[in-house]
């Protein structure tokens, strides 16, 4: 149902608009209060998180992975709390994506203070939701609390930076018990700002160090994948699949899969060489990245 308070939309697990993905944790939240574009619920989502204090490399890191995971139509979520989360949410908005905020408090109640122009944004371009009532202040024990919703509305969870402290590697944690992927961006190792999501990456977390990293897990075609398998012929575009899919093959591997003769496929991918489209090395045949 929808409120006259400032146009908040207040949906339960046995409306169509409730997530699928979020009431498949155990703990789902009773009801959510919505202010902002509520199809997003429908997007197929990415949790981008990490600590409040963060470094340079943090802040730019976010803001690149979230510039294009929207870009290649995910919606990024986070918790709009200072550092990693507020980059997650502008590096979406900044290249006209979308994202959605996960709030430990109202979704009347701006916490922090600082982010009330973020939040604006994010109400006119994303989606803002809360379990909380509309004027609930934010509590301490609220955070980890909502790290699970965060998580839950989404495929899979990615830590970006943190220290041994942050509240990101409760997200991280939701995430691996709600049966989701965890990945982590791998950080300098004698940094603070790191250690926390550096040792995620120890315990089994999957490194990423791109998006296109984010974009081969979850199996998305980004638009220059697109344009490209356009342009190729059909066993080309066998070959680059298989090349997504694997990494990396070596010329046998490639044969076996494409049950084709050698000569055959060295033939199209020393084509495709020349295009530009793939590249040889030490034996193995890669994709040519840019």
């Amino acid at each position: 149902m929808k409120s006259s308070i400032k146009n908040i939309e207040r949906i339960t697990p046995g409306m169509h608009q409730y997530p699928q993905l979020l009431k498949e944790i155990c703990d789902y939240p009773k009801e959510l209060f919505c202010r902002g574009d509520i199809s997003l619920l429908k997007k197929r989502c990415v949790a981008v998180v990490g600590s409040r204090n963060t470094t340079v490399y943090g802040r730019s890191t976010a803001v690149k992975f979230s510039g294009q995971l929207s870009r290649a139509g995910l919606a990024v979520v986070s918790g709009m709390a200072k550092g990693i989360d507020t980059c997650a949410h502008r590096g979406a908005l900044d290249v006209g994506g979308k994202t959605i905020a996960v709030l430990g408090c109202g979704i009347n109640v701006c916490y922090p203070k600082s982010n009330l122009e973020l939040k604006n944004d994010i109400e006119e371009k994303g989606l803002v939701i809360s379990e909380y009532s509309p004027d609930t202040v934010p509590q301490r024990y609220f955070f980890p609390q909502r790290n699970r919703i965060i998580s839950g509305l989404c495929e899979v969870t990615i830590v970006v930076q943190a220290g041994n402290s942050s509240g990101a590697l409760i997200t991280a944690e939701c995430s691996a018990d709600q049966g989701r992927d965890v990945c982590a961006v791998p950080g300098n190792v004698d940094s603070q700002y790191n250690m926390g999501s550096n040792k995620l990456i120890k315990e089994g977390a999957i490194p990423v160090l791109s998006p296109g990293d984010v974009f081969e897990l979850l199996g998305v075609n980004t638009e220059d994948d697109k344009e490209t398998e356009e342009i190729l012929g059909s066993t080309e575009r066998c070959i680059y699949s298989a090349l997504k899919k694997h990494g990396e093959l070596r010329l046998d591997q490639l044969c076996e899969i494409l049950s084709k003769p050698p000569s055959y496929i060295a033939g199209i991918v020393t084509v495709m060489e020349m295009k530009g489209f793939v590249f040889s090395n030490l034996g193995k045949i890669f994709i040519a990245k840019g």
